[in-house]
């Protein structure tokens, strides 16, 4: 991988890293209720569906076949750099390149950090031999184990 490319992948992920951080940040609400209100607030005890305790989650996304294989597609040619640079330099450029990917097919980059299996469940049904090679080269269980963000 040129150094250029590694830079601006680099760059990417401490980005996605810190958009990461804030939309954690921005996950709750900490100002008061106003005082001297005169309305009453009802505060539900139960979680409706696609909450945890009250704040939302969010949901898979759906993603089409065309983008599975796209995210397939980011990662074969990036095999050879991984073998090169090992565990630790790959798993930056996977982070980078999953984040690429995700901003690329409608920036549900807070989805797959809710749910990093899916990358491996995407990889898995369109390019196994793919994501095989990505694991070994990278010395991971398994892909979302190396995604940080």
């Amino acid at each position: 991988m040129p150094y250029s490319r590694w830079i601006s992948r680099s760059t990417l992920l401490v980005a996605g890293v810190f958009a990461a951080a804030a939309l954690t940040a921005c996950g709750s609400d900490s100002s008061p209720a106003p005082t001297g209100s005169s309305s009453s607030t009802t505060v539900s005890a139960t979680a409706a569906p696609g909450t945890t305790s009250g704040r939302v989650t969010p949901t898979a996304p759906e993603i089409s076949d065309a983008a599975a294989a796209q995210l397939c597609d980011m990662i074969r040619p990036e095999l050879s750099n991984w073998r090169i640079q090992g565990g630790t330099l790959g798993k930056i450029g996977l982070n980078a390149l999953v984040h690429e990917w995700a901003l690329r097919n409608g920036g549900i980059n807070a989805a797959v950090l809710a749910d990093k299996p899916i990358v491996d469940r995407l990889t898995v049904k369109s390019c196994s031999d793919v994501r095989q090679q990505a694991v070994e080269a990278l010395g991971i269980p398994d892909l979302a184990s190396g995604l940080a963000f």
